[in-house]
């Protein structure tokens, strides 16, 4: 079998498809907010945010060309039925309309139309915009509009530009010094910790699982055929486009840990970055920052609920693809009008127990070569990582039911029993167990 050599230039164009798939607009908020709350930590907590938002991406893509599988689901199929659908189906409502595209809408919302609006116009204007939104969005996928390439075509190179203004900006003009302003909360003592969980929410690697295979896709047009070389491309055009966006997080968070000598602490890093844009570029700045930002979440949304219709049309033939767009559309919608706070308080408790299960399954399958798509294998790690897994998802929840008594006593019991739980990280001695039996048994039966 003859494998195609890639030239640099193929290296570049699959590094562009990288950045392409995962950032957009949303990505923008979080590191900002991360880097309100670091302060003076704020390169700990980078470190940790860049593991789980660019790392955890880039095994996902590699997790699939190793274990030869298409997606997330020939990577559960291993879990049985009963399970892998359920998983499968919770992945794909969380990109979808319960959490990742209503984010693009409010996201957007309070970035570009927010800022322009007085307070008592933010429910009706919200309400406004988001129908807007998702009606625009659906009538461009239902009739499969060329709207997305076109805008995509010219979006991020325009997009790029006014962040690296700022960043100019802000590195020759300081808001301020980063090291004089103190952690807030849980970061003084884990900021590592606390970045590491904080990107969760960019839900890079579930992406990875779901559109992965549209990287290997392109590697194999390009001639790369062989495993080995297909996983060698994967890590060399990830390392081009998963670095860029690793620059430009560890940018955002330096912004907005250094935002705080001028801004308080914001509610979201919507509110902050759109605070920073008006303080280096005026109603300039407002207004082009507004703009950018609307064309990139609607081209994002645009890209998720066809992903989400086609993925579950193919799980449910006998539904239509533009059934399910609508219920993308409409959900989306509904959830928008939440309010973006809202949507982020309740993403942490559905994140702290869908990550740990995504980053066993990325882990076994890029163990594929040597475990294979063992069943054992994946029902043992899996299966003992979901309970810690789900018992930490108590512990970040809203405020209304994380202060009753029911909650707080399983908190504090789970606190005293596991290891890391007041971290976020009780899963991982039980996912390493799980790792570890895998392989004993692999051995045995060698």
């Amino acid at each position: 079998m003859v494998t195609q050599k890639l030239t640099w230039k193929d290296y570049l164009v699959l590094g562009s498809l990288f950045f392409g798939m995962l950032f957009g607009a949303g990505n923008l908020i979080f590191p900002v907010h991360l880097g309100q709350l670091a302060g003076q930590h704020w390169l700990a907590a980078a470190g940790g945010f860049l593991l789980s938002g660019v790392l955890l991406p880039l095994m996902a893509f590699l997790a699939l060309g190793l274990s030869k599988t298409s997606g997330l689901y020939e990577l559960t199929k291993p879990l049985g039925k009963w399970v892998a659908l359920p998983l499968i189906l919770l992945v794909q409502l969380t990109i979808g309309p319960l959490l990742a595209t209503p984010r693009t809408a409010t996201v957007s919302y309070t970035i570009g139309i927010a800022p322009f609006l007085p307070a008592h116009w933010q429910g009706g204007g919200l309400l406004l915009y988001t129908g807007l939104f998702f009606g625009l969005t659906y009538l461009a996928m239902v009739q499969e509009s060329k709207i997305t390439a076109l805008i995509g075509k010219y979006l991020n190179p325009l997009f790029l530009l006014i962040l690296a203004v700022i960043f100019a900006l802000a590195f020759s003009h300081p808001l301020g010094q980063a090291h004089h302003l103190a952690a807030l909360g849980s970061y003084r003592p884990a900021a590592f910790a606390n970045g590491f969980l904080q990107g969760y929410n960019t839900m890079d690697a579930l992406a990875g699982l779901i559109f992965g295979m549209t990287i290997i896709t392109a590697i194999h047009e390009l001639g790369v055929t062989d495993r080995t070389a297909v996983s060698w491309a994967t890590i060399k055009s990830g390392l081009i486009g998963m670095g860029s966006v690793a620059i430009i997080y560890l940018g955002l968070i330096w912004l907005g840990a250094t935002s705080r000598a001028k801004f308080a602490l914001g509610a979201n890093g919507g509110i902050t970055l759109a605070q920073v844009a008006h303080h280096y570029l005026g109603s300039l700045g407002d207004g082009l920052l507004a703009v950018l930002t609307i064309l990139a979440c609607i081209t994002t949304a645009m890209g998720l609920v066809a992903a989400f219709a086609q993925a579950l049309n193919q799980l449910f033939p006998r539904i239509s693809y533009r059934t399910f767009l609508r219920l993308a559309c409409g959900g989306s919608f509904l959830i928008a009008n939440l309010g973006l706070d809202l949507i982020i308080a309740w993403s942490a408790p559905i994140l702290t127990f869908l990550y740990p299960l995504v980053i066993a399954l990325i882990v076994l399958g890029i163990l594929t070569p040597w475990l294979g798509l063992d069943r054992t294998s994946f029902r043992l790690t899996v299966g003992l990582t979901a309970l810690p897994a789900f018992l930490s998802l108590f512990k970040d929840l809203p405020p209304v039911l994380a202060h009753t008594a029911p909650i707080q006593a399983l908190v504090t019991a789970a606190s005293h029993w596991l290891p890391w739980y007041s971290l976020g990280f009780a899963w991982l001695p039980f996912t390493c167990l799980g790792l570890l039996l895998s392989g004993l048994l692999k051995l045995r039966r060698a």
